[in-house]
């Protein structure tokens, strides 16, 4: 399978400068361990340490989650994880059938979480039209993360818009964008398809109420989700829209809205609790060890001269390790770094995107998130406040397996290595994103140097075998 990398976000190669490191040389000798080789400064060596230990960890244990490393809860996952039949209909007109889409305008049960996230790319989608932004129901905002290495962060998405990885499942869900379905469409799907596998893990006789179709009134994919109320080729908007009519799901005005508040908590729980199976599944998901690790123990011949010099580069000069340290190469903070919006190539312009700034106060009050009833610990990983450099911002994105992402930024709208490190030598864009500052400045690298920060970050493409309990 094809490596590249996460969820996650915007490819901060130098956001943050580090003036204590110096600027590095390159052709360093494999080490494992012990004192800095030729080219590194003792704190630029202890950075790559870090960066490279014997053996990567785990997914560290997620409190939200009591089900998050429970085999049966991630194989179960990963059946909904494939699972094409949650999805309504497909809205855009550009689902013409075509191998860029994933059926024709009309049709329901065609998207999947790996519709997007897709196995054999490294849960990417080098599916859509032009690798930036992915058509589902419908296009959407922003591209597609990749999952490898997930669950390693704690507040996901690329602004930090869900507070735990098992409430992402939402999303997708009730998104007439992406799969355009609803909490009670899908807790009666899985009531039907899946109520064995499901109470094995979150109990027996579970989902029998869901049967009583007086108290659940039943829907088809066909009717779940939003319809259009306008003849729209491409829409844009999410609910409430007048630009909708939508059924299965809170502030529809109709089915869900009018069972009784208990019975919509069992809807909620059932599908959080799908959520919590499909994150088991994806905290196993990982890029696993590269050649940048095998060279940092012991490997003298896994890099080669250039790649050297372009790690270097990394913790020394061009500042990278700086945001992008640790073992997974991110700080999992979100940071603006001067980008500037522009149009897709499907002529979309998202340029309202305030990123974190929004993103982490809708996670603060996410009726499943970290600090609901459904959750099953709080760790207390919300910020406390979200000022004014969450403005603009997005997540720092892991670089393990970055060498295999179709395209970068949050956007989609840098299409090469080469691309971004540029971007971030010159300090981002003139008018940077949105009304926030930008913490980018211009690194002073020369195209030799660019070069070799390009090498080294192509090094990183990891071998771990893709899990499965098919």
């Amino acid at each position: 399978m094809g490596r590249g990398t996460t969820l996650g976000l915007a490819l901060l190669l130098a956001a943050c400068t580090n003036a204590e490191t110096g600027e590095g040389g390159g052709g360093g000798q494999a080490a494992a361990g012990g004192a800095a080789p030729s080219g590194f400064s003792e704190a630029e060596w202890a950075a790559v340490l870090a960066m490279a230990p014997a053996e990567l960890p785990g997914a560290p244990v997620d409190v939200s989650n009591k089900y998050g490393d429970d085999p049966k809860a991630a194989a179960l996952g990963e059946k909904l994880f494939f699972e094409k039949g949650f999805s309504g209909k497909l809205l855009d007109i550009d689902n013409d059938g075509s191998p860029k889409s994933l059926g024709v305008r009309g049709q329901s049960g065609k998207v999947s979480c790996a519709g997007c996230h897709m196995e054999a790319d490294a849960f990417l989608d080098t599916r859509s039209a032009f690798k930036e932004i992915s058509l589902g129901t419908g296009w959407t905002a922003r591209r597609t993360p990749s999952l490898l290495d997930v669950g390693q962060a704690t507040i996901v998405m690329w602004g930090g818009g869900r507070s735990t990885l098992y409430s992402q499942f939402f999303g997708p869900i009730e998104n007439p964008l992406e799969m355009n379905s609803s909490r009670l469409f899908v807790a009666q799907f899985i009531a039907i398809h899946y109520k064995a596998e499901y109470e094995a893990v979150f109990g027996a006789g579970s989902l029998d109420a869901l049967a009583d179709s007086e108290r659940f009134p039943v829907l088809t994919a066909d009717t779940t989700g939003c319809a259009l109320t306008e003849n729209v080729d491409h829409p844009r908007a999410q609910p409430p829209s007048s630009l909708y009519e939508c059924h299965g799901m809170p502030g529809d005005g109709a089915e869900f809205d009018g069972m009784a508040p208990a019975d919509q908590k069992l809807v909620t729980r059932v599908v959080v609790n799908a959520g919590k199976a499909v994150a088991a599944y994806e905290r196993l998901l990982a890029c696993g060890p590269s050649r940048f690790d095998a060279w940092v123990n012991g490997d003298a011949d896994a890099l080669n001269d250039e790649e050297q010099h372009g790690l270097a580069l990394f913790v020394g000069k061009a500042g990278c390790a700086s945001c992008h340290g640790g073992p997974f190469l991110t700080d999992q903070k979100f940071y603006n770094v001067g980008f500037a919006e522009g149009a897709t190539a499907i002529e979309i312009l998202n340029g309202d995107d305030r990123g974190a700034a929004a993103d982490l106060v809708a996670a603060a009050v996410d009726e499943v998130g970290i600090g609901s009833e459904y959750s099953d610990g709080d760790d207390q990983r919300m910020p406390d406040t979200v000022g004014s450099e969450y403005e603009g911002a997005f997540r720092t994105p892991s670089l393990r397996c970055v060498a295999a992402r179709p395209t970068f930024m949050h956007s989609g709208l840098l299409h090469s290595l080469e691309e971004v490190v540029a971007f971030f030598n010159r300090g981002g864009d003139a008018a940077g994103a949105y009304e926030g500052v930008s913490v980018s400045q211009p690194l002073g690298l020369d195209a030799e140097e660019e070069a070799a920060l390009v090498a080294f970050l192509r090094s990183l493409d990891g071998n771990a075998p893709v899990p499965t309990f098919r």
